[in-house]
């Protein structure tokens, strides 16, 4: 398999930046979902949002670069199997998975640097503070945070129910191409 796409396959570094993003997602959300209920007792209180935080930032320049990938790549042609209604509705779910990842990284962005603090990522580095930049930030993009966080995920499953409609009932390659690999019988 190639690293780059053709028109009829992903390549490898776009499954792996896709599979990379999709694990890195459901895990901060199962992640953000369980440190919330954490009394202040618990060491996850702290180590808990920390590893959520630093996790967050390496996406947003993962998603930078998926970005810059995806803008220099070709995209597999649809297959025939896909309805004129199927390919708009997914280009409105991808188009919808880049902005919402986006606007929740910079909700969790505002949240975590309203105080004036800056993000340590793993300890390593530090993402300077603009402090509170409008008035309740922290509790607004905590909001925008969570409900959109909860909608990203109703989507994921919507797509990977998707997913499994093609394979097996339209018995088409969607899922198989996102996986690495094609079948011969090909629609």
């Amino acid at each position: 398999m190639n690293m780059q796409n053709t028109t009829n396959q992903y390549g490898w570094l776009s499954i792996l930046l896709h599979w990379l993003v999709a694990f890195t997602v459901i895990g901060l959300f199962a992640l953000g979902y369980w440190m919330v209920d954490l009394d202040y007792y618990n060491p996850w209180n702290k180590q808990g949002p920390d590893l959520h935080k630093s996790i967050g930032i390496l996406l947003f320049f993962v998603m930078v670069f998926r970005l810059i990938w995806r803008s220099v790549q070709l995209k597999p042609k649809a297959l025939k199997t896909h309805s004129e209604t199927e390919k708009k509705l997914g280009h409105l779910v991808h188009l919808f998975f880049y902005t919402a990842l986006f606007v929740l990284m910079i909700c969790g962005y505002l949240i975590s640097t309203a105080d004036g603090r800056a993000i340590e990522v793993f300890q390593l580095i530090s993402i300077v503070s603009f402090g509170e930049l409008f008035t309740n930030q922290e509790d607004l993009a905590g909001a925008v945070h969570k409900y959109l966080a909860y909608l990203l995920m109703s989507f994921v499953v919507l797509h990977a129910l998707a997913a499994l409609k093609h394979h097996f009932i339209d018995k088409d390659n969607t899922l198989t191409r996102m996986l690495g690999y094609q079948r011969l019988n090909i629609k």
